[in-house]
């Protein structure tokens, strides 16, 4: 997604492509309705070489239905792929939709058809994503973005807290014969991994103990009392501040049921799967852990209890560190560039360092000496071959000072 400082710039999709993801809606919708439904203006709000997404105006219905919707029109699934993402959205956003109103993070479904694998979702409006907010200039705003984000991530889980039958069952009945975290599948490839890329590419050899602290930290991805909904890509650009409703959750393609300790480290590195990952103000992350967790203790009371919380939350930290790592480590021969070439996003050198030196901080503090002597090994080795620039990550532009 552009970042940009104001209202997205409407684009018009290619002709082919819209009217054919236009025609497909109206058929659906009206099959939902029973009666024939017109849309009209296509706009085109970017999506991915998996989807065509795109806002249209509801210009003739018999029944009430919102001015706009957003319409998903996902292409076939490829026969080798680990999971599917229009059964994941599919699944994610009726489980979301059948809660509450008031609990709702997510874009309410209108109608979906599994057949020809599109969605219709209420359209959240033209508000400014996170992502938009990191990057503007106002520090105060983006401190508030902030902590709406972990409230809502809070909120989900709360609302969502032992829901894994009912996911399993939606996305049985949308054809998938079962459904897979895949951060979870890179993690475990990860573990396995790694080792071995760090050896060849940074002359770092990973002790034993390392591999049986995260064989142990990846008892997470199995099941656990502390599992709930999370849409799994829970990026900055993936985030919708609204005036009114906190922040809601876009794109569900790769919703999952999973411990929440996964998401809440997720939100403490910040954001390591996600090309928008600069530096927090110092004690922000806590901030946002603490407003997560005055959430989640009305179901879980007992993560109130750093002697419960913090182990998890280090073990998932761990894991993210480690898998991020395997990510976008440098391989022999390539170079060191941005995470994401059409984005804003730092060096990965850079991202690398700062995860590493987080981990070593937080093992001191976990009293993993280990754990810590080896992460200090590894932000040594990456800035012996990328240079001393990759110590320097920068804030987000809204905290950045003249």
């Amino acid at each position: 997604m552009e970042i940009t400082t104001g209202p997205p710039e409407v684009r018009v999709p290619a002709s082919a492509e819209a009217t054919d993801t236009v025609g497909t809606a109206e058929a659906v919708l009206s099959k939902r309705t029973g009666a024939p439904v017109r849309l009209a203006d296509a706009e085109d709000l970017g999506g991915s070489d998996r989807s065509v997404v795109m806002r249209v105006r509801i210009a003739a219905s018999p029944f009430e239905l919102p001015r706009t919707v957003v319409v998903k029109h996902y292409g076939e699934c490829p026969v080798e792929a680990r999971s599917d993402p229009f059964a994941h959205e599919a699944a994610s956003c009726q489980l979301t939709t059948a809660l509450p109103p008031e609990a709702r993070v997510g874009p309410e479904l209108i109608a979906h058809d599994a057949a020809e694998r599109l969605l219709v979702l209420e359209d959240l409006g033209r508000g400014s994503t996170l992502a938009d907010v990191l990057f503007a200039d106002d520090p105060r705003v983006a401190e508030r973005a902030l902590l709406a984000w972990a409230r809502a991530l809070g909120r989900l889980h709360c609302t969502t807290a032992g829901c894994e039958a009912d996911f399993d069952a939606l996305m049985r009945r949308l054809g998938a014969k079962s459904w897979t975290d895949p951060v979870a599948d890179d993690i475990v490839r990860s573990v396995g991994e790694l080792p071995e890329l760090l050896s060849q590419t940074l002359g770092v050899d990973t002790p034993p103990l390392m591999v049986e602290r995260l064989t142990a930290a990846a008892e997470l991805l199995e099941s656990s009392r502390y599992r709930a909904f999370s849409p799994s890509d829970i990026c900055p650009d993936n985030s919708l501040v609204t005036g009114s409703s906190g922040v809601r959750f876009l794109d569900f393609e790769w919703g999952c049921v999973r411990d929440v300790a996964m998401d809440a480290a997720y939100l403490q590195y910040p954001f390591p799967s996600s090309w928008c990952s600069y530096a927090l103000p110092a004690n922000l992350a806590e901030s946002m852990l603490s407003t997560w967790r005055s959430e989640i203790v009305e179901v879980w009371p007992e993560l109130d209890d750093d002697a419960v919380l913090m182990p998890r939350l280090f073990n998932a930290q761990l894991l993210w560190v480690w898998v991020s790592t395997w990510w976008f480590l440098p391989r022999t021969g390539e170079t060191d560039r941005p995470i994401d070439l059409h984005m804003p996003s730092p060096r990965r050198s850079t991202a690398l360092v700062d995860r590493w030196r987080h981990l070593r901080s937080d093992a001191d503090r976990a009293d993993m000496a280990d754990v810590a002597e080896f992460a200090d090994r590894v932000v040594d080795a990456l800035v012996d071959r990328f240079g001393a620039g990759a110590l320097h990550l920068q804030p987000y532009p809204a905290f950045r000072t003249e």
